[in-house]
């Protein structure tokens, strides 16, 4: 079912926050602040625009969502439970060995996983093949990735980003998750991938920007980008790493550790 009340949407977010924050609490591992920063994209995804059916996840002519930055598992698999693909009960085995919810994403082990991901780089190539094989058959579904901004820095980001052009993929859509930090820091003294939407400007996308926690504008950029044709789209969604933890906002450290007991507790009561 469609949710298209906004208020409901953003409950769904700060359930989805809560979830990521038990599930790397409980684990003593995982990646909090990248999770967080895709929280509302991945709500609006699943909630209000993909065509999915939990009952039916290898549906032929379903949308499929990439989660090519694959270390935000936390936050993919509280939607995923949220949606009912299965028992919410089950993310506090996450990261447990013998478990279905892996420290990445697995489409063997779960159902809605469209791919297994989390070797940076290989997502965009996955829906790039997925989006031309839906070409192939005539189906009208979409495909959408989310990529992380610092996963940009890969080689084979831009190759796909090629492909998609060359064989006018309408039907993809990327979501570049533009948190400005990585797990060294920040992504410009890394290894700098600006400026991003003259970059895919230049391999033929459409180029949209957007509050990527503001749901509203999140509805509004995904439903124009519906109607773009003979080209591909990315949407450059500017995000807050560790967005609704205030002592992890902005913070490159909290990319990929745990939240002690005292930590956990001040964030569990701010959100």
């Amino acid at each position: 079912m469609k949710i298209t009340n906004i208020e409901e949407l953003e409950e769904i977010s700060r359930n989805v926050r809560r979830d990521i924050i038990e599930q790397v609490y409980k684990a003593k591992s995982g990646h909090p602040g990248s999770s967080l920063s895709c929280v509302e994209i991945l709500a609006v995804l699943y909630f209000n625009q993909m065509n999915i059916n939990p009952k039916e996840p290898k549906m032929e002519e379903r949308d499929r969502l990439i989660l090519s930055k694959g270390h935000a598992s936390p936050a993919l698999y509280s939607i995923l439970a949220q949606k009912g693909y299965f028992p919410k009960e089950e993310l506090k085995d996450f990261r447990k060995l013998g478990c279905r919810l892996q420290g990445h994403p697995d489409l063997k082990k779960l159902p809605g996983v469209d791919m297994s991901s989390g070797s940076l780089g290989q997502g965009l190539s996955v829906a790039c093949g997925m989006a031309l094989a839906s070409k192939l058959k005539k189906q009208k579904n979409k495909i959408y990735c989310i990529v992380g901004d610092g996963e940009l820095e890969e080689g084979q980001i831009w190759e796909a980003a090629m492909t998609a052009s060359h064989y006018k993929l309408d039907n993809l859509c990327v979501i570049v998750d533009n948190n400005n930090l990585q797990i060294d820091g920040k992504i410009e003294n890394v290894m700098n991938p600006k400026p991003i939407d003259k970059k895919f400007e230049s391999f033929g996308f459409e180029v949209l920007e957007v509050d990527g926690h503001n749901i509203e504008k999140l509805i509004k950029i995904f439903e124009y980008a519906k109607q773009i044709q003979e080209k591909p789209t990315v949407i450059i969604a500017k995000t807050i790493k560790g967005k609704g933890v205030s002592f992890m906002e902005n913070k490159a450290e909290w990319h990929g550790k745990a939240p002690n007991d005292e930590e956990y507790k001040n964030a569990i009561n701010q959100l």
